[in-house]
């Protein structure tokens, strides 16, 4: 059945209607969706790609840019040996076979926001091919996704559209940023991710999400997709039960975000099948993922390896890693993030249940470098997993995402142990640096939160709210112990939380004597 739908209302995210959709349900009954994940990854390395610019990220615009980067006739690149290293430490760890000699080539079509409009990358011999990585899905189930090949190539520089929504439809005039250009990238590239069906849009998500959690335990790159340096292109494909050939496919587009990967996929098979069951055809384009509303809209034309008119770079010698270097690295890979939980796991002495949750909100990387600062792993759990987590959900973003760190939420945890905060004080601490008042002491001066200790103030705000219950007083003199938590309920409100609850009580029992 085709109508107008929420876009993504089975996954959590409620959006207004966009386009006809057919129900997700009725889109597995009738087509098997097929995916392919392209995942593009910034390295970490100092420089760019092909030559000595720097690459950090948020510079003033076009002041990190050489004749190299900008495509000056003339000059000539020249590969840079960390990103080469970077390369095959990620080949490695997605159990691909390295190539003893792999070439750049030259991809033709025309950017605006890359000079020499040609991008250096690799084509038919990419140094890293054949892999495979496995993921684990919300109830423990084991999926294989396979690797067809991670190639390295530059990054494109960035165009600013001045106007309108951002986009270049509507804008006034447009702004290009070259400071980008030339970043190494790899591009990872699965083989079709078939028979995974209703699972199709979680198995996106678990995807990438290990792939973004190896990546950072390798070291070579931050994975900051909200900055950019993790980008995920999602091809969807719908075919019709019982056929033999894959449908025509979509690529969403720099998709930023792992709720965004799964509410994208989600929403390309609701809108493919609409279109199939209605007898239209799905065009091979790029699509935009608009993150307001959770739908994607048409780019253009996806071109196909032809178009790019592919040929060797003519200023670059093929890559011919020597083999003992190569096991040498494969001899210094660090501990994988799978391994690492099992081993957490067992020392944390929790359930395969808690830790499945754990990962899945993203945590435990946090509470495990939280721990490292010095809080318990027990009080870093908590935090991480529910006021935080609470304060990720209403601010629309990643649990890793938000603006505070495992070493402020450890200080945070210290000031509860020393006795300056009670938890409830601490969470405005916590709001105070997601807002970007400081740090945690600095939100407790700025906002007077530290708890009350001198007993005469106290003393005062426990004599007033006596005053003002005489019923309660003599219920507590009556041996009815429990009545005195109306009186520290009142103090405490009185004191805006600043009271420790434990010497409000002890206080109120001796007046009460």
């Amino acid at each position: 059945m085709v109508e107008r739908v929420f876009a993504n209302d089975r996954i959590g995210r409620m959006t207004a209607p966009a386009t006809e959709l057919m129900e997700f349900d009725d889109v597995i009954a009738a087509y098997d969706p097929v995916l392919g994940m392209e995942v593009h990854v910034e390295l970490g390395t100092a420089t760019k790609m092909f030559c000595g610019c720097p690459t950090a990220f948020g510079a003033e615009p076009n002041t990190q840019v050489c004749p190299v980067c900008i495509g000056l006739p003339g000059s000539l690149p020249v590969a840079n040996a960390a990103a080469i290293e970077s390369a095959i430490r990620i080949g490695l760890a997605l159990n691909c076979s390295i190539r003893p000699s792999s070439v750049f080539a030259r991809k033709n079509y025309f950017y605006p926001d890359q000079p020499k409009n040609y991008q250096i990358s690799q084509y038919d011999e990419p140094i890293a091919y054949d892999g495979h990585l496995d993921v684990v899905l919300a109830d423990g189930t084991e999926w294989r996704v396979e690797i067809e090949r991670a190639h390295m190539e530059e990054d494109t520089g960035k165009s600013l559209h001045i106007g309108g929504t951002g986009r270049i439809h509507g804008a006034s005039h447009s702004l290009l940023d070259y400071n980008r250009a030339g970043v190494p990238l790899v591009e990872i590239v699965t083989r079709p991710i078939t028979g995974a069906g209703e699972r199709a849009p979680e198995v996106a998500r678990a995807y990438v999400t290990a792939l973004r959690d190896l990546l950072k335990a390798l070291g070579v790159s931050d994975v900051r997709m909200d900055q950019g340096s993790l980008r995920c292109d999602a091809n969807v494909s719908l075919m019709p039960k019982g056929a033999a050939e894959f449908g025509t496919r979509t690529e969403t587009k720099n998709v930023n975000s792992l709720k965004s990967v799964e509410v994208a996929v989600h929403y390309e098979m609701c809108r493919q099948g609409a279109l199939l069951s209605s007898g239209g055809e799905v065009v091979q384009e790029t699509r935009h993922f608009q993150e307001g509303d959770g739908t994607t809209s048409a780019g253009r034309r996806k071109e196909t390896a032809e178009d790019y008119r592919y040929f060797p770079e003519p200023d670059l010698p093929p890559v011919t890693p020597d083999p003992a270097w190569i096991e040498e690295l494969r001899g210094t890979m660090p501990e994988l993030p799978w391994v690492r939980r099992a081993r957490i796991q067992q020392e944390w002495g929790v359930s395969d249940e808690v830790m499945r949750d754990l990962v899945n909100v993203g945590a435990i990387d946090l509470i495990i470098a939280t721990a490292d600062a010095g809080a318990s792993p027990e009080a870093a759990r908590s935090w991480w997993v529910s006021f935080l987590a609470q304060q990720a959900n209403s601010r629309n973003t990643e649990l890793a995402s938000l603006p505070i760190t495992p070493a402020q939420v450890a200080r945070v945890i210290a000031l509860v142990d020393e006795g300056k905060l009670t938890n409830k004080l601490a969470q405005q601490v916590v709001v105070g640096v997601l807002d970007g008042e400081g740090e945690p002491d600095e939100v407790v001066a700025a906002r007077g939160l530290e708890v009350v200790r001198d007993d005469s103030a106290l003393q005062q705000a426990v004599d007033d709210a006596l005053a003002a219950n005489p019923d309660i007083v003599e219920k507590i003199r009556g041996g009815k112990v429990a009545a005195a938590g109306k009186i520290v309920g009142d103090v405490m409100k009185a004191t805006r939380g600043q009271a420790d609850p434990a010497r409000v009580k002890e206080l109120v029992l001796k007046a009460c004597e």
